[in-house]
């Protein structure tokens, strides 16, 4: 079965509850949630706080949060309260992959 993760980056970001609610609506599984800091990637997106106020509008979403940061470990654990349901990191982005799978 195919599941798609639809991405928020294309959001209205004044109405990113309404716009991601009706991607869900019209068929997506998951809303991916990339996360960028401006080093690991030249781009800079959203933190923990959005996703834990989108998670609070649609509780019900399934969240594939993207780390492409410099230090997931350092916040993987603030994604994973704030709604993540699944969390993906670079391992070229740490000295020790497995540090941030343990947190």
């Amino acid at each position: 079965m195919t599941k798609l993760s639809a991405s928020i980056l294309a959001a209205d970001f004044a109405h990113l509850a309404r716009d991601c609610g009706a991607v869900l609506d019209a068929g997506a599984s998951m809303l991916h949630f990339d996360v960028m800091d401006g080093h690991f990637v030249p781009n800079i997106s959203f933190g923990a706080p959005v996703l834990r106020s989108l998670h609070a509008a649609l509780p019900g979403a399934f969240y594939d949060v993207h780390l492409m940061i410099s230090d997931p470990a350092r916040y993987a654990a603030d994604f994973a309260g704030a709604g993540a349901g699944c969390i993906t990191f670079h391992p070229e982005a740490v000295a020790d992959p497995a540090a941030v799978l343990a947190a």
